[in-house]
């Protein structure tokens, strides 16, 4: 029978050692604990040999997507940039408004947020249609 394993590269062997050298900062392994594991990580020729070294090591947590509006994201939805210039020409307006009739209660405030709102979904809808593996429903 054929032996199937997997040789390490070099960058399997660093990430790993990069999740030791976590899991010592977080206090999770001592410092001999440290030294041995990497020793062992370097040491190492297969990448079934480095999944034993970091099985009783909790996994990290998947990135969490950042806020939707960023600069990025504007300059590859046209829609995005689009619906930021109505949000900010009609919160000017309302704003002006308010400001040439000199009314004293700052009314514009409940529009601008909504139309804040508004964009913020936008957003998160397009970033969220971005995601790989996530069906965009018509």
């Amino acid at each position: 029978m054929e032996d199937h394993r997997i040789r390490a590269a070099d960058a399997d062997r660093e990430r790993v050692a990069s999740a030791v050298q976590t899991a010592g900062s977080e206090g999770r392994l001592t410092l001999e604990e440290v030294e041995e594991r990497l020793t062992h990580v370097y040491a190492a020729r297969f990448t079934d040999e480095l999944a034993a070294l970091t099985t009783d090591l909790p996994r990290p947590a998947p990135p969490r997507p950042g806020f939707p509006l960023t600069r990025a994201a504007l300059r590859r939805h046209p829609a995005l940039r689009l619906h930021l210039a109505v949000v900010v020409a009609l919160g000017v307006l309302l704003v002006v408004r308010w400001a040439v009739l000199g009314a004293g209660f700052f009314w514009p405030a409940f529009p601008v947020f909504w139309l804040a709102v508004s964009l913020f979904v936008h957003a998160r809808v397009r970033s969220f249609r971005e995601r790989p593996g996530t069906a965009v429903p018509y």
